[in-house]
């Protein structure tokens, strides 16, 4: 056995050391406040800048609402089911089994559909915070438990109605 295959046995995944470690905590945290963050401004200060929008910019706030809410729901769920594996709660394997449920692939309409201009600085930030959270928890839990869901084939796929329904109603009030 040469000295590169006995070394890759020994290879250490940082994600995996950071999800099952302290230092999992501030990634939590950052999660978590970002959830509390979107929550206070879409209840508050986003209700009343949306009522500014024209039409079409409105729709798409309505839409990419609810994909923000979507997205932050399923980061906080896998920041939970860390957190409970991390405190001895779940095993890893009973983590494994309840995160098949967690999708980390909400997309954005981002910046390329009509509207967006138009959209509050403050919404397009959350936004982008989200889909920046949500691109590093989905690495880390490539790295940690595999691209399962990726590899299987489409029709395998858990469906998520909400999503397909926001991509049906954004894509007929972009044409509109």
């Amino acid at each position: 056995m040469n000295e590169i295959s006995r070394g890759s046995a020994k290879t250490i995944k940082l994600a995996e050391r950071r999800v099952f470690s302290q230092s999992f905590k501030p990634l939590y945290q950052e999660g978590m406040g970002l959830v509390e963050q979107a929550a206070e401004y879409l209840d508050g200060k986003g209700r009343a800048e949306a009522r500014k929008l024209s039409r079409l910019a409105a729709t798409l706030y309505a839409a990419e609402s609810m994909r923000l809410t979507t997205r932050l729901m399923q980061v906080a769920s896998w920041l939970l089911l860390q957190r409970a594996a991390n405190s001895g709660e779940m095993t890893r394997d009973q983590v494994a089994s309840e995160k098949s449920k967690v999708r980390l692939d909400t997309a954005s309409a981002h910046d390329e559909a009509a509207g967006w201009a138009e959209l509050p600085k403050d919404f397009v930030e959350l936004v982008n915070r989200s889909l920046r959270l949500q691109a590093l928890v989905r690495r880390m839990d490539e790295e940690v438990y595999g691209s399962a869901i990726a590899d299987m084939p489409p029709a395998s796929r858990r469906v998520n109605p909400v999503s397909d329904q926001i991509t049906l109603l954004n894509t007929a009030f972009a044409r509109g």
